[in-house]
């Protein structure tokens, strides 16, 4: 079989971890002498019960499946002019080689909007939740289909211990499960197959009675405009994280208040 988007991208990632010698302990350290986060899932919730839906608004520059989608975006200029708009968080693009992304795309961003900050990449390992750490992300986010048990379980964990909040992304109902039995509190459903990155519109409204009370729910990728807004708001989801619609957006203040106003 030829390998996929997620099979190239993880066995880079993964290679890169098994290259990183630097010691945990350190690492870890380290990461609890940071400022406290900005609190990701706070945020969410009380953006969501303000407005009905909450956005996390994405700075994304390219992907594999989509090629360039604003390559020459300013993250401070877009950071700001989502905040303007009304997202509760941000997301950002640390992958360099996939989707053109870095660490000082986050920093930009956090700082020019003065919100969370979700570090959009592929966590592989125990060091790279203390990387998010120290890039000053306030979430993690942790693939479930690209972690085994006792990776997804240990990462989540440890991103607590550093005093971060953890998106645990899910597919599927066994994904879900997985997710559930290590004490997710904040599901992403991702309505993009990290197989094929095609992208199944339904698949977030077919999860949403799936997801159990007491979890922030977040509907992934896909995501239109303020109609699949107000589908994904009606199915359940307290947050929406967007990146392509609104990166190419003429006005991405409008837009991001566009989907707020939807799910209302």
């Amino acid at each position: 079989m030829m390998p996929t988007y997620l099979d190239r991208i993880l066995d880079t990632h993964r290679a890169r971890a098994a290259d990183d010698q630097r010691s945990l302990g350190s690492l870890v350290e380290a990461a609890q002498e940071m400022p406290p986060a900005r609190g990701f899932r706070a945020a969410l919730v009380d953006a969501s019960t303000l407005d009905g839906i909450a956005v996390i608004a994405e700075v994304k520059r390219r992907s594999p499946s989509k090629g360039a989608l604003a390559v020459n975006l300013d993250p401070a200029v877009l950071g700001a002019a989502y905040a303007a708009g009304g997202a509760a968080c941000l997301s950002a693009l640390t992958d360099v080689e996939f989707f053109g992304g870095s660490a000082a795309d986050l920093a930009a961003a956090r700082a020019a909007s003065g919100r969370p900050v979700l570090r959009k990449d592929f966590t592989v390992s125990a060091n790279d939740v203390c990387d998010a750490r120290l890039m000053g992300a306030d979430c993690v986010l942790l693939i479930a289909a690209a972690l085994d048990d006792t990776e997804l379980e240990a990462f989540h964990s440890l991103a607590r211990t550093v005093g971060l909040d953890a998106l645990v992304e899910v597919h599927d109902e066994a994904e879900l499960a997985r997710a559930i039995a290590v004490g997710a509190d904040l599901v992403g459903v991702n309505q993009r197959d990290l197989i094929t990155f095609q992208v199944d519109q339904q698949r977030a409204v077919r999860m949403a009675p799936r997801m159990p009370s007491g979890v922030v729910r977040v509907a992934e990728s896909g995501i239109r405009g303020p109609a699949d807004a107000r589908v994904l708001a009606a199915a359940g989801y307290h947050a929406l994280l967007v990146g392509e619609s609104l990166v190419k957006a003429a006005d991405p203040a409008a837009a991001v208040a566009d989907l707020r106003a939807a799910g209302r």
